[in-house]
């Protein structure tokens, strides 16, 4: 189950990249456009599942007994957006400087943990490279005709 309702998160934020019609077979990420990659932030996802043996008051206790609005995320770090998944838990994105990493994982650690089962994964920013590819196969699609 919990490999499926993963498999269709990611599915759903990866839709939009996958809707653009493919590049040829022989253009590889490695050709694609220079973009810039910010190295004043990373994007860090946090995918907080509930722990299911409780019920919405223990857990908002534990959050209260935690701190983990005061705690997380730390000041001075933007949420880029924050999503009940349904069936899932929570999912936060953090835009997070780098020297800042242990400094949110700390909070993540101190608030979190009691009330949810936490996965992390780190990312980068793909759509300008996506956008170039898809820009690129219309105009030689319109070309060819």
């Amino acid at each position: 189950m919990r490999s499926t309702t993963l498999a269709l998160f990611s599915l759903t934020i990866l839709a939009p990249v996958f809707a653009a019609e493919p590049p040829p077979m022989n253009q590889t990420l490695a050709a694609a456009p220079s973009v810039a990659t910010p190295s004043d932030y990373v994007l860090v996802h946090f995918i907080l599942r509930q722990d299911e043996s409780r019920n919405l008051a223990e857990i908002q206790q534990v959050m209260k007994e935690n701190k983990f609005w005061a705690e997380f995320p730390p000041d001075g770090i933007q949420v880029e957006s924050w999503y009940v998944v349904m069936g899932l838990g929570q999912v936060v994105t953090l835009r997070v400087p780098p020297a800042r990493l242990r400094e949110v994982n700390l909070a993540m650690e101190r608030a979190a943990w009691k009330i949810f089962r936490t996965e992390v994964y780190p990312a980068y920013d793909l759509k300008k490279v996506a956008e170039s590819f898809r820009e690129k196969a219309k105009a030689d699609a319109a070309a060819a005709h």
